[in-house]
């Protein structure tokens, strides 16, 4: 059968739980690859754009349609799609599904997600036959309700937070119902495999566009002893607690008073008060820079000025955690060594003392030590820059990971 094209109508919906969202941006260029592989799509998102959607590089043709964020909000919506969702064929089904998870999840977002799903169920025009969720938690919660009423298949993106978060019962339940399962980091996929069936699971990193790959020509000559040529540390991380950055900041106190060094730090958050104030009572406020949210350019200009990438991960209270980082991918895609810990998938793009150096997450002193080492020594950062970025070359190809997808959901689609 011929693949879908631009000009065809849709057999497939992407579900995903914002669009489009900065922290998300991998989710707008896997969706443009699909576009330019042929795959037509509707394209539905829970959440509307934040204020930081503008600095979104999206080039994706599919214009979002968005549920109800909260029921009450459309709620004669909502009203509506339930009563015809009841006359799907799968009603029964979806709320049958939905009764056996309500009793291990009572909070009001089970039932925003039955609410959300009979909207998408409703509105999917015809043609659709198969659904695509990014995330499996509430995005693959929606889609999976909705397959069941439309009697539809679907399957699920998977990347940290969901993957770390979402209950066994839940993700288990996902994987049984779902075609597959694509998975950007190894350590995702393995925690999946021991919930579901393996076949189903396919590591699928999200890698680096072409467009992103460049090996910066930069001499490492600053050693931390010239104030007036301080070595530039670069961090490009939200500020949430599960990128580490309370330990970034308890680092840098550490290290010797008279080591110049400044960082330029990238990103917005609900911590990014609390870290200004935590800088200036350790006394190293004056050594960094806030930047705030940025557009992709500007994200690789500050790493193309940068002498060192730093991003001490860790595991958050509530089990969070990175996948691999795309902003770590995008430092060694420039040739910027990195220093980070060895928390989720990091390990898979960072290599101890071959494609950058890691140490153990939470750990400010250890973190400190090889902080102070690498500002030290230009020479080990070169080298690992080069070796970073021949590592990412070779092993994180984005194309090659969005041929893949292309491939399973034209499977699905056919």
């Amino acid at each position: 059968m011929a693949d879908m094209t631009a000009t065809q109508t849709p057999r497939l919906a992407v579900v995903v739980k914002g669009f489009p969202r900065l922290s998300e941006t991998f989710v707008a260029r896997e969706l443009a690859a699909l576009e330019a592989r042929g795959i037509d799509f509707t394209l539905h998102a829970l959440r509307h754009p934040g204020a930081d959607a503008k600095l979104v590089d999206n080039a994706v043709r599919a214009k979002p349609a968005y549920l109800p964020e909260y029921l009450h909000d459309e709620k004669w919506r909502v009203v509506r799609a339930y009563m015809a969702a009841r006359r799907l064929p799968g009603f029964a089904g979806a709320w049958e599904a939905f009764r056996k998870d309500r009793p291990r999840d009572r909070g009001r977002a089970r039932i925003r997600r039955l609410g959300q799903a009979c909207v998408l169920a409703t509105e999917l025009p015809p043609s659709i036959n198969h659904i695509y969720a990014h995330f499996a938690h509430s995005p693959a919660s929606v889609v999976r309700y909705a397959a069941i009423m439309r009697g539809i298949t679907f399957s699920i993106s998977a990347h940290a937070k969901d993957i770390w978060t979402a209950p066994d019962w839940d993700l288990a339940e996902k994987i049984a119902d779902a075609q597959f399962v694509a998975v950007c980091n190894e350590a995702g996929a393995s925690r999946l495999r021991t919930l579901g069936k393996a076949s189903k699971i396919h590591l699928i990193h999200h890698g680096l566009p072409h467009s992103s790959l460049q090996r910066v020509l930069r001499a490492q000559f600053r050693d931390g002893r010239d104030p007036g040529s301080p070595v530039r540390l670069v961090c490009v991380a939200r500020a949430v607690e599960k990128k580490g950055l309370r330990t970034l900041i308890a680092a840098l106190a550490l290290l010797p008073k008279d080591i110049a060094y400044e960082l330029h730090h990238i990103g917005s958050g609900p911590l990014l008060d609390e870290l200004k104030g935590r800088a200036r009572t350790a006394g190293v406020a004056e050594r960094i820079t806030w930047l705030g949210a940025q557009s992709h350019a500007r994200v690789l200009e500050e790493l193309d000025a940068g002498d060192l990438f730093v991003l001490p991960a860790n595991v958050a209270r509530d089990n969070d955690r990175d996948g691999i980082p795309n902003a770590i991918l995008e430092a060694q895609g420039r040739a910027v060594p990195v220093l980070a810990c060895n928390v989720g998938g990091v390990a898979e793009a960072v290599k101890d003392k071959a494609t950058g150096r890691l140490t153990i997450a939470g750990d400010a002193a250890q973190f400190a030590k090889l902080l102070e080492e690498l500002i030290k020594d230009p020479a080990q950062r070169a080298k690992l820059g080069n070796a970073g970025y021949a590592n990412v070359a070779e092993r994180f190809d984005a194309e090659a990971g969005y041929d893949r997808i292309a491939a399973l959901l034209r499977r699905e689609l056919n």
